[in-house]
């Protein structure tokens, strides 16, 4: 079967993408012909770019050193793209953070930076997209990541939860504004995938939870799935690649649940 190549020729910004879900849906994009920017604020995103393009010849991936918090850092990694790539066609706001804690040891410190990567980060990553995106006048996709806890916030995690809703609003308020110029702009909620900040999640939440194993309380939370598995980077990829298509044109300001069944609405 030949390969898709329906994103040959766009230029795809993914942020939060030195590895998990971020560099899985940036391969998917190279894969299917898109030229890709790579953005981490780890140095790891250069190697992780020239892998990405080397196992997809069919499109490209560059690696981008950028904080998504510095307004200064978005505007380079965004003029980059212009310049060298002609504008941005699809933003993937995907880079986020969590800690967890119970509410009497949650420092101002770490409310701030979850707020400032989850949410200050996506809009200035929209912002900038946006107006690239108007440069071009070729209209445009932006794909805010969200979670459950956009749903329904958590115990032991109330900035997190926070930051998740914030980005809803967000994504509503800016397809209205964006719909104009032939933007949509959505949000989707990945559930348990397989990943470093899971494994996180898993000790940290395990500890405050009850006296779990690591690796136990993440398999009684997955046995809860309808679909009766954890998610995998191309479960999110899938979702992605499509509300990035044409065949998605007529969807905007919805948010989007890519989670086994874990919450329906």
């Amino acid at each position: 079967m030949t390969p898709s190549l329906r994103f040959k020729d766009k230029c795809v910004v993914v942020t939060g993408a030195a590895q998990g879900i971020g560099r899985g849906t940036a391969a998917r994009f190279a894969g299917e012909g898109a030229d890709v920017l790579m953005l981490d604020l780890s140095e790891a995103v250069e190697e992780a770019a020239e892998t990405v393009a080397a196992q997809h010849p069919a499109g490209s991936a560059l690696g981008v050193r950028a904080d998504v918090t510095s307004a200064d850092d978005v505007a380079r990694a965004f003029d980059l793209a212009d310049r060298t790539r002609g504008g941005v066609d699809v933003l993937v706001n995907n880079a986020g953070v969590i800690t967890i804690s119970p509410l009497e040891d949650l420092s101002l410190d770490a409310w701030q930076k979850v707020l400032a990567v989850n949410t200050t980060g996506t809009f200035l990553c929209a912002q900038a997209a946006a107006a690239s995106m108007r440069r071009h006048g070729r209209g445009g996709r932006i794909l805010n990541a969200a979670s459950g806890q956009a749903r329904q916030g958590f115990i032991y995690t109330p900035h997190y939860a926070a930051s998740k809703f914030g980005v809803v609003g967000l994504t509503q308020s800016l397809a209205k504004e964006l719909a104009k110029d032939r933007i949509t702009v959505n949000a989707y909620c990945p559930g348990i995938v397989g990943s470093d900040m899971w494994d996180y999640n898993d000790r940290a939440w395990g500890r405050l939870l009850g006296d779990y194993e690591p690796g136990e309380l993440m398999a009684e939370w997955v046995a809860g799935i309808p679909l009766g598995r954890a998610g995998t980077d191309d479960d999110v990829a899938n979702l992605l690649l499509f509300l990035a298509s044409e065949e998605a044109a007529y969807i905007t300001g919805q948010t989007i649940n890519v989670d086994g069944g874990m919450f329906m609405n």
